[in-house]
């Protein structure tokens, strides 16, 4: 079996006057809630084999929280996170296949309706996913990623 983690990035700052999107950093609020998200994967054993991250500051720096708890593990920024469809998301996941256990930190909606695409069959069924939510979802090793392959196994948010 495979399991894919999703994680939300955490609370972020509002955007500043002028300052672009992908450069808002965590809230203080922010900043505790990846910590407990890292400290929850530890406790729960849910530690990845390899992690693809948005490149926007707030998924990097809920990314650095996460791994301080869990253990630096292979990561690396991946640009297609940022903004991603379902779709996208499902592309990147289905690259990895030789990976037992993915970590994606990003955003939603893509998050949230990938979750509904792989567990329900369909993006429109989705539920909600909140700052600093995780979902752990379990599918067969060789399964392509399709509308509802997986199980989720674990929803967590602090």
């Amino acid at each position: 079996m495979r399991e894919l983690i999703l994680l939300r990035h955490a609370h972020a700052e509002p955007a500043s006057t002028g300052q672009a999107d992908l450069d808002r950093p965590l809230s203080a609020t922010g900043l505790a809630e990846a910590e407990a998200a890292g400290k929850w994967l530890k406790e729960n054993n849910l530690l990845p084999d390899c992690v693809l991250c948005s490149p926007a500051r707030r998924t990097r720096e809920t990314l650095e929280a996460v791994l301080a708890a869990t253990g630096v593990v292979e990561h690396r920024l991946e640009d297609g996170i940022y903004d991603a469809t379902p779709g996208k998301l499902t592309e990147l996941v289905d690259e990895r296949r030789d990976i037992e256990r993915l970590l994606v930190v990003g955003h939603n909606p893509g998050l949230e309706q990938l979750v509904a695409f792989m567990t329900e069959g369909s993006t429109s069924e989705y539920r909600g996913m909140p700052p600093a939510g995780i979902a752990v979802l379990q599918f067969d090793r060789e399964a392509a990623i399709e509308p509802g392959v997986a199980k989720l196994t674990a929803f967590w948010w602090p």
